[in-house]
């Protein structure tokens, strides 16, 4: 990608590099040669761009594609992507036909969603091929306790029927990125329980999973059949306080232009509210990119930026479209400068960087990256600002 051409008259944009991803995505195989990978791509892949990053993940050897909504698995499909497809979030009305005529793999928490799945597969005239969770203590999707072999049970009823066919168990950790924490193994050990609670029943999966980015990255023993990882593809650590980057590359890099420079008097407060002011006279820049692109709010006075060779903070509140940067009273930054808000090290501020600053996880730094701000695709086989 030439920068200059692509990124001329952009405000903001995120550049994304797909030759990382893919490399990403290797190294990530090469952590679990004997299981399958399912690339997970939910949220617009991570905020990166749904059907780049899948048709990347792909390329790199993905067996599988993991999305959350049923109408991200739609999206996929429909735009020409025949690799295996795991959807897992549904709700009563759920189009489950539409999953079914697509041949997408639907998850089931519950006899309810069982039924469902079943009754669309029964319209479709095919069978539907589910996936079985089980909570093994996350307390969030997954049949629990007892209602796990009442699952199993409804679940092999139907596939006696041939409404549904079940491929697929699986669970998720809730603190892989602690790799010490007793609840990693507890949970494993539960999996593989509920598993043989399965089997004996007559269920006959094809895939046992419940690796996450963490679990793939430093949990061999939960490798299974298949692994999930997420986050790392991204190029970012799912387990930060870990010294070691695994080898990862960062995908996403975010920049903006400097809309205004102008010299401010030491004592004189910035934006709203006035909770900046610098101390000596200076030099300020305006930054045309705010909370309505993804900037959090709690970036105010915190965040790292990087303009030219200079690293500096976000001084004052983060408006809807816009904040503010103090260059130092010697900058000769000037409109048109482009801003580094966060991506590879060697740049400038990482979205780890961010997110330490902000107090929450890189995931969100990156996923909350808004609509308005331009993807620009580099590498593989999507170069140029469009898929």
């Amino acid at each position: 990608m030439n920068s200059t051409d692509a990124t001329a008259g952009l405000t903001v944009w995120a550049e994304i590099d797909l030759d990382a991803f893919e490399d990403n995505v290797r190294t990530l195989r090469a952590r679990a040669p004997h299981s399958q990978l399912m690339a997970v791509v939910k949220a617009d892949g991570y905020g990166h761009g749904l059907l780049p990053v899948a048709r990347a993940a792909v390329r790199a050897g993905a067996d599988w594609l993991g999305v959350a909504q049923p109408t991200e698995a739609f999206a996929l499909r429909d735009a020409g992507v025949t690799t295996r497809i795991l959807t897992w979030l549904s709700v009563p009305g759920t189009d489950f036909a539409g999953a079914v005529r697509r041949d997408i793999d639907v998850s089931a928490s519950a006899p309810w969603t069982l039924d469902a799945i079943a009754g669309a597969a029964r319209s479709e005239g095919r069978s539907a091929r589910v996936h079985l969770k089980v909570d093994t203590g996350l307390g969030r999707g997954g049949a629990f306790g007892t209602d796990w072999p009442t699952l199993v049970e409804h679940a092999r009823r139907l596939e006696s029927e041939g409404a549904i066919s079940v491929v697929g168990i699986w669970t998720h950790f809730a603190m892989a990125d602690a790799p010490e924490h007793p609840t990693v193994l507890a949970q494993q050990d539960t999996f593989f329980e509920a598993v043989a609670t399965a089997e004996r029943a007559g269920v006959r999966p094809e895939v046992r999973h419940l690796a996450n980015s963490a679990a793939t990255l430093v949990h061999p023993a939960a490798h299974a059949d298949l692994v999930r990882p997420g986050i790392a593809m991204y190029g970012l650590s799912p387990v930060p306080e870990v010294a070691d980057d695994f080898g990862l590359r960062p995908v996403m890099t975010l920049r903006a232009r400097l809309a205004l420079v102008k010299r401010w008097p030491a004592g004189r407060g910035i934006s709203y509210g006035h909770v900046y002011a610098p101390e000596v006279d200076t030099v300020v820049g305006l930054v045309p990119a705010g909370y309505a692109d993804g900037v959090p709010r709690s970036a105010t006075n915190v965040a790292p930026v990087q303009v030219g060779a200079r690293r500096t903070t976000i001084a004052g509140r983060v408006c809807m479209d816009q904040f503010v940067v103090d260059l130092g009273p010697d900058s000769a930054a000037a409109a048109g400068d482009v801003v580094t808000l966060f991506g590879k090290p060697s740049e400038g501020p990482t979205a780890q960087d961010w997110a330490d600053a902000t107090e929450t996880i890189s995931y969100e730094i990156v996923t909350r990256i808004g609509a308005r701000v331009p993807r620009l695709w580099s590498g593989g086989a999507e170069a140029g600002a469009g898929a």
